[in-house]
């Protein structure tokens, strides 16, 4: 049986007054690809930021390679293995690609050897290109790319990332896409939160559907032509 690099039991999440989380239950094993699917607001990105201690108040259990991490803190968390990529990106605008690739330290307790930045240029071709360019003259796709390059820096081997996606052309999704494909092949676990379902679709191992802070659907990726219609009424605006 593989092992499972993630597991959540019952997990509630506040951010301040507010139960967001309302017993999500998930598990992801090493070397998978998991997407998360919902509704804005369902609790997709509150999902992930829970599993880094990023929200309010947590109850229930997130096991990390096995560890139980519900009352860890958020810099403990990440040295699991752990790699969050917000939808934001966090680009330092006043650095060179090079020196964001360079920023953050390798993780203590990491599973993985951290790549290389000759195997990330080799990766990210564009990043090779704009190495010495600072963060404000990198367009969205290659600032994307960084934000993803640079966790891979670190170690982790669990991938967090939030509509990667999301504003890119069409052939940064692709890269984007071929990414993925390659850190798969690489045993990377990856959960993404994704709206663009024609980008996600192909990629995934496993679908997971939260609404209102719960996961209503759980299925494998062969199963989903039979889900299309169950999908069709759960994510509809």
């Amino acid at each position: 049986m593989s092992e499972v690099a993630l597991q959540i039991t019952d997990l509630h999440a506040w951010y301040g007054e507010s139960h967001i989380l309302h017993g999500l239950n998930l598990s992801v094993k090493k070397g998978q690809v998991l997407t998360l699917l919902g509704r804005n607001g369902a609790g997709r990105t509150t999902t992930l930021r829970a599993i880094m201690g990023l929200t309010g108040r947590r109850k229930g259990s997130i096991r990390v390679h096995g560890e139980e991490t519900i009352g860890m803190a958020t810099h403990h968390i990440a040295h699991l293995g752990l790699g969050y990529c917000p939808e934001e990106r966090g680009i330092f605008a006043s650095l060179t690609t090079e020196e964001n690739l360079r920023l953050p330290p390798p993780l203590k307790n990491r599973r993985s050897t951290p790549m290389s930045e000759a195997d990330i240029y080799a990766m990210f071709p564009n990043l090779a290109e704009r190495k010495h360019s600072p963060g404000t003259r990198l367009s969205g796709g290659e600032q994307q790319m960084l934000a993803v390059a640079r966790i891979l820096r670190t170690g982790a081997d669990i991938l967090l990332l939030d509509e990667i996606s999301e504003g890119l052309a069409p052939v940064i999704v692709q890269a984007l896409a071929r990414m993925i494909t390659a850190l798969k092949a690489r045993g990377f676990t990856i959960i993404m939160v994704e709206q663009n379902f024609r980008f996600a679709a192909p990629l995934a191992d496993h679908f997971i559907v939260v609404e209102h802070g719960e996961v209503v659907e759980s299925f494998p990726a062969a199963e989903l032509p039979a889900k299309q219609a169950v999908l069709d009424v759960l994510l509809s605006v």
